[in-house]
């Protein structure tokens, strides 16, 4: 029943519901940025180095059996090399991509939690807290003013 408890309780806050949109836009992100280099990045890449497909660079380390009538009886055993560049170039795009996006965000939080900057408006929270802060300040500073004068 605990578990039940907790469970709910993580679904209900909505940590379940954001993990699952950013699951889902992770998958179409990856889509795009496949077709981003496959299709934009690589044949540029393939064009400069004298049409190199880099999908099909491999390493043969052992060739494939044909028979007599040319149907091939065991594939050939190749490391392909080529197919680890084309994922390597996906996953720099990709955490560029990623890191260009929270610095962008970040740019956003930080603008919005600036009380003093009235071009965007303050979340609540960071509102009341200044408020809070103020009211501290405030408060601080009767006490000193009444601790002085009660001296000596």
């Amino acid at each position: 029943m605990k578990l039940y408890r907790e469970f709910k309780n993580f679904a209900v806050k909505g940590n379940m519901m954001d993990m699952a949109v950013g699951i889902i836009i992770g998958a179409s992100f990856n889509k795009v940025i496949d077709v981003l280099v496959k299709k934009v990045l690589l044949p540029p890449l393939s064009l400069l180095s004298g049409n190199l497909n880099l999908e099909d660079r491999r390493i043969v380390l052992k060739d494939p059996v044909i028979d007599a009538e040319g149907t091939v009886v065991k594939n050939e055993i190749a490391i392909g090399y080529g197919a680890l560049i084309e994922a390597l170039v996906d996953f720099f795009i990709i955490g560029f991509t990623i890191f260009i996006v929270v610095k962008f965000m970040n740019k956003l939080i930080k603008k919005a939690e600036d009380t003093k900057d009235q071009t965007v408006e303050t979340p609540k929270n960071i509102e009341l807290l200044t408020k809070m802060t103020q009211l501290m300040e405030e408060q601080n500073e009767l006490i000193s003013g009444k601790i002085s004068t009660q001296k000596p």
